[in-house]
């Protein structure tokens, strides 16, 4: 299926390219052919080699989802949500050769919600995105507003995900997995075992209470499945065994209650 901005694109009877490298000399003859002022990309995944960022009379801009220098790399929103930032936003950057380095041109700053997640996020910050890049580009073309150098402190990199990392560890704080539950969404979910298989945990609430064992269910209730945590407890709202549909934790508990009482029972491994 086409993306927004490709279906977009046609309805408008502009020309669309999806080149799979940018290293094709054909690729950057036909980008030179265009004579572009300024090139723009957003979440962008192929490098752009320095023939490429020379090509645009005003250069490339970056729309970034993060408060550059923090979380430059190519994972920020889920960094910020996995280190409990109270804060992130976007930086419409010049790019230059070295990741995420380039100066800004404008930050918007946005809230990061309690219940944010990455895709909620996602959206917020390309919402946000959009209008500042509107809000800035006549400026740029018109040489009104010059880029600032990002500060040398405060850089952090935001490491792709891998899907090793979403693996519970429940010896961590209520806090800490909560916030990996929802930055771990859509992709790739956090999980764990339970009964030798895996589930995926899609939804969780950080609960004020303590005591037990990590990993080891303390209540189950209509509202979920209370679990055990290094620090806290943390329940469970929506799961999800392997191949099967995502459910409520309510709806899970009774599922499994055929096999015997919950409470004890424990996810994972506690080391």
């Amino acid at each position: 299926m086409p993306s927004p901005v490709k279906a977009r694109a046609l309805e408008l009877r502009l020309p669309v390219e999806q080149p799979l490298q940018l290293k094709d000399p054909a690729v950057e003859a036909a980008l030179k052919a265009c004579a572009p002022d300024i090139m723009v990309v957003a979440a962008y995944g192929l490098i752009l080699p320095l023939s490429i960022l020379q090509i645009p009379r005003l250069g490339c801009l970056n729309i970034h989802a993060s408060c550059l220098p923090r979380w430059r790399g190519a994972a920020p929103i889920q960094r910020a949500l996995l280190a409990g930032d109270a804060m992130t936003g976007v930086a419409i950057m010049q790019m230059a050769e070295g990741l995420d380095t380039g100066p800004v041109f404008a930050t918007a700053r946005h809230p990061i919600a309690a219940a944010a997640t990455t895709t909620t996020l996602t959206h917020e910050l390309a919402e946000l995105g959009a209008s500042t890049l509107v809000d800035v580009l006549p400026a740029i073309a018109a040489g009104q507003l010059s880029a600032v150098p990002q500060p040398e402190v405060g850089v952090m990199y935001a490491q792709k995900v891998s899907k090793a990392e979403a693996m519970i560890d429940w010896n961590r704080s209520a806090a800490e997995i909560d916030r990996a539950v929802r930055a771990y969404q859509p992709w790739p979910v956090a999980e764990s075992r339970w009964r030798d298989a895996q589930i995926r945990i899609h939804a969780a609430t950080v609960l004020a209470r303590s005591g037990g064992l990590p990993g080891t269910i303390m209540d189950v209730t209509a509202e979920g499945i209370d679990v055990a945590t290094g620090e806290g407890w943390l329940r469970l709202r929506k799961v999800q065994m392997a191949g099967r549909a995502v459910v409520t934790a309510a709806q899970f508990a009774q599922g499994e209650a055929r096999h015997g009482p919950l409470n004890g029972q424990a996810f994972g491994a506690s080391s």
